[in-house]
């Protein structure tokens, strides 16, 4: 969601690309879900991260929940940041309880994430790339 979040709403100063160490392989619906709730079309996918182990990131911003589960070592360029989110994904209970959980890690997202990297180019007087 951070990847979409980020292109749809300061795509023309950061270019997101997310990606992990254990990619499930799609998109979860409820993500997509949640996003177009918001009015963002995503059509990303899921990567591994070794997708980009050359690439010279700017930022790269872990949003891994470091209480639930151990953040992937980023071996490439960039400055690395960890921003935590409980992972949706993880969520259990009844179908609204799980979309709720979504929709709050998506609101969590869109808070933060943007918010950080505006004021990291702000301060920087440059656009850049994130992870």
């Amino acid at each position: 969601m951070a990847e979409a979040i980020v292109n749809a709403r300061i795509g023309d100063t950061w270019a997101a690309f997310s990606a992990g160490t254990k990619p499930a392989g799609h998109t979860h619906p409820l993500a997509i879900r949640a996003l177009a709730e918001i009015g963002i079309a995503h059509a990303g996918r899921s990567k591994h991260a070794d997708e980009f182990r050359d690439v010279a990131f700017d930022r790269v911003i872990a949003v891994c929940d470091s209480a639930a589960e151990d953040c992937p070592v980023w071996l490439g360029a960039g400055k690395r940041v960890h921003i935590g989110f409980d992972d949706p994904a993880k969520a259990q209970g009844t179908d609204e309880q799980i979309m709720d959980v979504f929709r709050r890690v998506r609101d969590e997202i869109a808070d933060q994430i943007p918010a950080y990297l505006i004021s990291t180019m702000a301060r920087s007087g440059a656009p850049s790339k994130l992870d």
